[in-house]
């Protein structure tokens, strides 16, 4: 496995690399992805293999121009209507962490979409991601970057931790921006809908497009392929037990040993220690000073890495409100918890 820096040159390298067939872990916006060839079928079984990641579970198809669209996606499938929508979202929203549901192209190995006849692509908004899939077939299929199940990297570190040797390159581009994975959209169907929340709101995307519906959350049915990535019930899990709460449950929240506590807000854990006055040694993490959701998500996926480098045996964990990125972090700390 190689460690690099981002540069021309270790682009270059990297790029040669999925051409040849193998896997370079790059950053975005969001997390850090897995990427193979997306037309290469034996590449893509690679990543599958790396993350342990169950072939039922599609990959999300990442390219660096809008003209790629038509290589990765067969749009004369889609009505006038949705086209038109289409190229709304694509020239207001991409590039970003926004990953769109369409017919797929043949072109796309089945494997990479869980025999689907749909494929969700994505314009990552990241210089270094862009550049890499330029210089290599121009369509990159990347999860995120770690065991399957775990929590996303958002580090290049956090890649090596987690994979390791399974990589061939770990392309370092510092930590990533947004914090949580790109949300995704379906609009194959007359009910637009979001499978995953994420890092583009629904409030931007309807004041493009009109209502849409929200995402159906732990309702799948995981004997089936998935449509969307993130959608079985246990997923984005930290080594320690994972506990949700309410800002009013976590307030009554006593202190014991060997817990932690992850508070969305200063605010909220002001009032948990003076009304729990725990001891000095409570490990206790804010995800935004002042309650910011954009903030939050940024913070979340690190901040969860920290705590279980700490040896803690439980983490309680506030939920953010459900305005901006709000939903999304409540969706991977709802997945990532314990489950009675």
């Amino acid at each position: 496995m190689v460690f690099l820096p981002v540069s021309q040159q270790s682009l270059e390298e990297g790029a040669k690399i999925l051409l040849n067939g193998g896997l370079v872990a790059f950053p975005t916006e969001t997390v850090y992805g897995l990427g193979a060839d997306a037309f290469n079928p034996q590449a893509l079984a690679k990543v599958f293999e790396a993350k342990g990641r169950p072939y039922f579970d599609p990959l999300i198809v990442h390219i660096a121009a809008i003209e790629t669209l038509e290589t990765v996606a067969e749009l004369s499938l889609l009505k006038e209507e949705t086209r038109k929508k289409l190229f709304i979202l694509a020239e207001n929203l991409w590039p970003g962490p926004l990953s769109i549901i369409l017919p797929k192209n043949e072109k796309i190995p089945h494997i990479a979409t869980a025999g689907l006849s749909t494929a969700a692509i994505r314009f990552p908004d990241n210089d270094a991601a862009q550049k890499l899939i330029s210089l290599s077939s121009g369509a990159v299929a990347a999860p995120s970057a770690n065991p399957f199940g775990a929590l996303s990297p958002t580090r290049a570190e956090h890649v090596r931790c987690g994979l390791g040797e399974k990589v061939d390159m770990i392309l370092n581009g510092g930590p990533t921006r947004i914090g949580v994975e790109s949300t995704v959209l379906d609009i194959t169907n007359k009910n637009i809908k979001i499978l995953r929340p994420g890092g583009t709101p629904k409030e931007a995307i309807e004041s493009l497009i009109g209502f849409i519906s929200g995402n159906e959350q732990l309702t799948v049915n995981e004997k089936q392929p998935q449509v969307s990535p993130g959608q079985l019930k246990s997923h984005y899990a930290p080594v320690a037990a994972l506990f949700v709460l309410s800002r009013e449950e976590i307030i009554q929240k006593t202190f014991n040993k060997d817990n932690a506590f992850l508070f969305f807000d200063n605010s909220t854990r002001d009032v948990w220690m003076n009304t729990q006055q725990p001891p000095s040694n409570v490990i206790v993490r804010v995800l935004s000073e002042k309650g910011c959701t954009l903030e939050a998500a940024a913070h979340l996926f690190e901040t969860l890495h920290e705590l279980d480098a700490c040896g803690v045996s439980s983490v309680f964990a506030q939920l953010a409100p459900l305005d901006g990125l709000g939903e999304a972090i409540n969706d991977r700390l709802i997945r990532g918890a314990c489950i009675e």
